[in-house]
């Protein structure tokens, strides 16, 4: 599937890279390039660079980097395809008919289809609720207080009590068995044949961030089980990469969401003027749910049920969200079960002051914590101590760690110097004192450890884009031959033809590559991170390394894949084995 090169970078060079990032990020200029805290992960201190010159974005601390296309294919979960769509809009640059190779073709249908179908029967669900025999449906909701706004807003229906209405009406319309069962909307056995999936249900369409219908929930009028019932996974809808209510609740202006359990919490909030609200579908919270959350908000308050469940559902998201750099607070339903039952009986001004009193999620696990014991025995407190500071010491900013000693004292009446020895010990006791751990990807996944030969070829791409006269240096002795990684061979073979041709263009260079992953690696081979080199005479020594220790790799490399017959081919790699001894007597100098 492709544009022509052209045209892709035409749409590339009409969005500066500074302005459409500056509309997600807040930056600062410093020196050359743009910095500001990294919208995919945690931090405290911007290592997020944005260049104008080079357009292109990287971020020293998770390794997120790219071009325009990356930034929006990672924040916005958009295909390459559609980072391009968006941004030839945004540009006002009109695209043709898109030119597919046949697999692409194939899975751009498909996936056109699926979304298709369910806007069909998004559609055909919306009908039934209003019909005669949907009035159970419609009924159930104006009793939970939904106005027809809400309920047109949301897009909500009815699936009729016929179990094989839907299939019967998706192939009215031309719709095939096996693409409305890859659409979720149908199940098979042999006892009821082909049958609809959601059957006497209100349905509650899932829509991702673009308002696209790709899923659906449904509940059940009655007793049946279960409950709620939720489409499965399909080529389009994905439960742990989405979340209910998004793509109403990004646009709005406040600068955290409120996560719920359930789709009615979301609309009640919804219609009560919280259009901050978001839920998690029909499963626990993930990373992958934390992940999106960052793209949007710094902070999250949980409105979770005031049951057990709903407790122990809080303790276990206000870790998740820590980890991806999401303050967690927590709002209590007292004496109502949910926002939803709070919102009825309370009304939206009594639920505001609840926000306003919404516990710190760090505390708030420690006040469960307190329930297991006996805090009015020195036994028990002394307990309850040295298991609040193994939860301290994973705070791994001290002034933060040091911030959070001084509030749980407070909170429970012991001197700060006593909480603090106890949480030094306790981090000594196990072993806090262990490597950094490696930094993560944008998906959240540790990074492999890289090889230092590796390394050493990303070091020779970055010094080559930073400065030519590097790159002519550097390519006395180095051909795109010497990268033994494909990856870093491609674009290293893509960068000397610019070079020949008096144009270093790195960004250009990530549209040869339309993967997310391969545009994410590619853009870190220009960004490798170099230690501090004060010296010219420092500088030229490390490049001399770097030269030898790639060149004397491709050599080996070579010689490995050689064949047993190719004598030739042999005697060439001898002699070049032979010249590394006289790179190590030359004066390289990068002047």
């Amino acid at each position: 599937m492709y544009y022509p090169e052209e045209l892709v970078e035409e749409v590339r060079m009409k969005n500066d890279i500074v302005d459409v990032i500056s509309g997600y990020v807040r930056l600062q200029k410093k020196g050359s390039s743009y910095f500001g805290l990294c919208p995919f992960h945690n931090e405290k201190s911007p290592s997020f660079s944005v260049s104008r010159s080079k357009q292109m974005y990287y971020c020293f601390g998770c390794g997120a980097g790219g071009n325009v296309f990356t930034f929006l294919m990672e924040y916005e979960n958009f295909s390459f395809v559609e980072a391009l769509k968006f941004l030839a809009d945004r540009a006002g640059v009109e695209l043709p008919e898109m030119e597919y190779s046949k697999e692409a073709k194939e899975k751009a249908d498909l996936r056109a289809t699926l979304l298709e179908i369910n806007k069909v029967a998004a559609q055909y669900f919306y009908v039934q609720l209003k019909s005669e025999q949907g009035k159970i449906g419609y009924t159930y909701l104006k009793n939970r207080e939904l106005s027809d706004e809400t309920i047109k807003a949301f897009g909500l229906g009815y699936s009729n009590k016929y179990s094989n209405d839907l299939f019967q009406y998706l192939r009215s319309k031309g719709y095939s068995e096996d693409l409305i069962r890859q659409a979720g909307l149908i199940n098979t056995d042999e006892k009821n044949g082909v049958y609809d999936k959601f059957w006497n249900r209100v349905m509650f369409p899932i829509m991702d961030v673009n308002n696209r219908v790709i899923g659906f929930g449904g509940r059940v009028m009655g007793d049946g089980k279960p409950k709620y019932l939720n489409s499965p996974e399909t080529a389009i809808f994905d439960k742990s990469r989405n979340l209910y209510g998004l793509n109403r609740a990004r646009t709005s202006r406040k600068p955290y969401f409120l996560l719920c359990e359930g789709y009615m919490d979301v609309i009640s909030l919804h219609q009560a003027g919280f259009t901050n609200a978001v839920a998690s579908l029909g499963t626990a919270l993930t990373t992958g749910h934390a992940s999106l959350i960052k793209r949007y908000v710094q902070e999250v308050y949980l409105t979770y049920d005031s049951d057990e469940a709903g407790t122990k559902a809080a303790l276990r998201a206000v870790p998740i969200l820590k980890d991806a750099g999401i303050s967690a607070r927590v709002i209590r339903m007292d004496p109502y079960k949910d926002p939803d039952e709070f919102i009825k009986n309370l009304g939206a001004e009594e639920f505001e002051k609840r926000i306003g009193n919404a516990r710190n999620g760090f505390l708030f696990s420690l006040e469960i914590l307190a329930r297991d014991y006996d805090m009015d025995s020195p036994e028990g407190k002394t307990a309850f101590f040295k298991e609040a500071a193994k939860r301290l010491i994973t705070f791994e900013d001290e002034l933060e760690r040091n911030n959070y000693v001084e509030a749980v004292a407070k909170a429970y009446k012991v001197s700060p110097e006593s909480l603090q020895k106890l949480v030094t010990k306790t981090a000594v006791t196990a072993g806090m004192a262990k490597p950094a751990a490696r930094p993560k990807t944008a998906s959240g996944e540790q990074k492999p450890k890289e090889s230092g030969i590796l390394v050493s070829q990303k070091l020779l791409l970055t010094w080559m884009i930073e400065d030519v006269k590097l790159f002519g240096t550097i390519k006395k002795y180095i051909s795109p031959d010497d990268f033994t990684e494909k990856l870093y061979r491609t674009v290293a073979e893509l960068l000397y033809e610019q070079y020949e041709a008096g144009e270093l263009n790195p960004a250009k260079i990530l549209n040869y590559f339309t993967a997310e992953e391969e545009h994410r690696e590619a853009a870190s081979l220009f960004h490798t991170k170099i230690r501090e080199l004060s010296t010219k005479e420092e500088q030229e020594q490390a490049i001399k390394e770097t030269i030898l220790r790639v060149k004397n790799n491709s050599i080996d490399y070579r010689t490995m894949h050689l064949e047993p017959t190719d004598m030739a081919g042999l005697q060439r790699l001898m002699e070049e084995k032979r010249k590394l001894d006289d790179i190590k007597k030359l004066h390289i100098s990068i002047e």
